[in-house]
């Protein structure tokens, strides 16, 4: 190859390289995720926010992206002490976006100072609202009723008259629209949303709390040991009764029944009386006699003695 050609192909490739770097430094690309500030010696002088193909003067301008695309913020506990005294651990999080990519740049100039911002305003937000309400209200939403597992808790939720008048869910934005307010203005984001994550009591207060809940739950336990022992009592007591009264029915039964067996037979006595006058009284003096002898008795009667008569008429037969 000729000496010529060969400076020919150089000079060729030296101006195909130079127009790749003018074409790299003049022609800049916009997505559509991002948006850009065109800067010239460090001052903004174009924003582009439509995606394509865009062009700028080498050297001189340069391109700054931001994100166009929502933005999470995630925020770190913080204690914070409610209306009622309640000292509690909130955790939030948050979406935003650049709005006016200008404004932030020239406020702020990256999205790493956007979320320091972003932790200062609402932090300072959430600390304002939510220390201006009672626990309850951060918690719920609505008055509705809830589930307990013992009645003696829900009679306890209801001794402390527990209204939701406003809610979590106006709470939330108050937060949002003090944490937003001159956002936009000052430093061209917007806070698209604000939500709360985490809410608990801060460490030091859970053991008490615990404490607590344990303290609740013996009572309710003491209040149902006292309740079995009274209705033992009552059991017990029901069922002496009724025995006594088992017994006073048995022991009446029985005083008729016997009432009524000596009545017969004392009937049954007199008409045998009646009938046989003598041989009654002789087998009743009989029955005496056996009762009253053996071998070991000593009797001291009379002669003219009635219960001696048949033993007098026993000798005087016998002789």
């Amino acid at each position: 190859m000729k000496p010529k050609a060969q400076i020919y192909i150089i000079i060729g490739i030296i101006s195909v390289v130079v127009l790749l770097i003018l074409g790299s430094a003049t022609l800049y690309v916009v997505d559509i995720k991002t948006q850009a500030v065109v800067t010239q010696f460090g001052r903004p002088v174009k924003v582009v926010t439509e995606p394509g193909l865009n062009i700028k003067t080498p050297f001189i301008q340069k391109v700054k992206y931001f994100e166009k695309r929502i933005i999470e913020w995630d925020g770190e506990p913080s204690d914070i002490l409610t209306r009622d005294k309640e000292n509690i651990g909130i955790n939030t999080w948050a979406r935003w976006r650049i709005v006016e990519p200008l404004r932030f740049y020239t406020s702020l100039g990256m999205e790493s100072r956007g979320q320091g911002v972003l932790d200062e305003v609402i932090e300072s937000a959430v600390k304002n609202i939510v220390s201006s309400y009672t626990l309850n209200e951060v918690l719920r939403n609505t008055n509705r009723k809830l589930e307990y597992t013992t009645v003696e808790l829900e009679k306890a939720e209801m001794t402390k008259r527990v209204l939701i008048v406003h809610g979590r869910a106006q709470l939330v934005e108050e937060i949002k629209a003090m944490a937003n307010k001159g956002l936009s203005e000052r430093y061209g984001l917007e806070l698209v949303d604000v939500r709360i994550k985490h809410i608990n009591y801060v460490p030091t207060v859970i053991p008490k709390i615990f404490e607590r809940m344990r303290s609740e739950r013996i009572r309710i336990a003491n209040k149902y040991e006292s309740e079995g022992r009274r209705q033992e009592a009552e059991i017990l007591g029901q069922m002496k009764k009724e025995l006594e009264q088992i017994e006073s029915e048995g022991y009446k039964i029985a005083v008729n029944t016997r009432g009524e067996a000596d009545a017969e037979a004392i009937r049954i006595y007199a008409d045998a009386y009646k009938k046989a006058p003598e041989f009654y009284s002789f087998t009743k003096t009989l029955e005496t006699y056996e009762k009253t002898f053996n071998k070991n008795t000593r009797l001291y009667l009379s002669t003219d003695s009635d219960y001696y008569q048949y033993l007098k008429t026993y000798t005087k037969e016998s002789q």
